[in-house]
């Protein structure tokens, strides 16, 4: 599968830009005085479905010729590439079946049945995800668009960065969230093919630290069932994605589940926004190592809002 290049990014972006929203940028003094650094939080939780996913889903949909439409798309994911795909086959008008873990949460299982997706159960691991989803390909035919390794899915993903690097010109780095590695993917690209010199930076969970590891191991490897409470980034990278990722993103930083907790519940405080825990990586990361952001201009994506309000981390027993 081709990497995807920054015209390919350009070409996803108007391709999608009649279903998504461009989302803001806000700024938090006291988050800038807390890390010594100026942050733009690029709000993907404002963006359709409430996550980034969004962008990548409807250009994977809008991409199919009308042949493979017609076959409907099939995907496994815990919660936002599903409830985007819902979506998106729901604006071309064709069939979705997602893929979800057991123990996804009930607001995200309920967003892809709202968006007219057909939920299946598996249980919590990536190896059950992708036999359930190989089930589901074979009896119905559907066409697989992976949450992150596929290029366009990626090229999607991209476009947050352009815009962000459109709102923000002057950035010295920017930092997202990397579970699978279809955003950092994206935002890479977009990073090195527009601003020499940008740092590129991913956040990732240390209980589900695959990326970090394979990183700093020189070869990509895999977790198959990690258990975070940043639920969107439980998946393993992607051969597709690890080679973007080996060649451009510059380093990243591991976060202990007390840490995302903490910053995810700064933002919520602090900016007045709801994220998810899988968004707070970044922030978390940026308080952790002052060395590396400090009087830095640091592009933050804040990658999705889906929330189960019901199961706050912070109001838990």
């Amino acid at each position: 599968m081709p990497i995807p290049t920054i015209d390919d990014l350009h070409a996803a972006r108007t391709r999608i830009a009649p279903w998504i929203h461009r989302t803001p940028v806000l700024t938090c003094d006291t988050l800038d005085r807390m890390s010594g650094a100026s942050l733009f939080f690029k709000c993907e939780n404002f963006q359709k479905t409430g996550a980034f996913k969004a962008r990548g889903a409807v250009n994977a949909v809008f991409s199919l010729t009308d042949t493979q439409a017609a076959q409907g798309v099939a995907t496994h994911s815990s919660g936002n590439h599903g409830m985007a795909l819902a979506r998106a086959a729901a604006c071309r008008g064709i069939a979705c079946t997602v893929v979800m873990p057991k123990t996804a949460p009930q607001p995200k299982i309920d967003a892809v049945r709202g968006y007219g997706g057909n939920v299946l159960f598996c249980e919590p691991t990536n190896s059950a995800r992708e036999a359930a989803l190989q089930t589901v390909i074979e009896q119905s035919g559907a066409i697989f668009v992976a949450p992150f390794n596929d290029a366009a899915v990626i090229a999607g993903q991209g476009s947050c960065a352009l815009e962000l690097l459109e709102q923000m010109p002057d950035l010295d780095a920017i930092i997202a969230p990397v579970g699978g590695g279809g955003l950092i993917s994206g935002t890479a690209i977009a990073c090195k093919s527009t601003a020499e010199g940008m740092k590129v930076y991913a956040a990732e969970p240390a209980q589900a630290d695959d990326a970090y590891r394979s990183l700093k191991a020189g070869q990509r490897l895999v977790e198959d069932a990690p258990d975070t409470i940043a639920d969107g980034l439980r998946a393993s990278l992607g051969p597709l994605t690890w080679q973007i990722i080996q060649a451009h993103v510059d380093d990243i930083f591991l976060a202990s589940e007390a840490d995302i907790v903490a910053a995810m519940r700064l933002i919520w405080q602090r900016m007045k926004i709801v994220i998810e825990a899988s968004c707070a990586l970044p922030l978390a990361a940026i308080l952790n190592n002052p060395e590396t952001f400090a009087g830095q201009r640091v592009g933050v994506i804040l990658t999705g809002g889906n929330v189960d309000l019901s199961r706050l981390p912070w109001s838990q027993s």
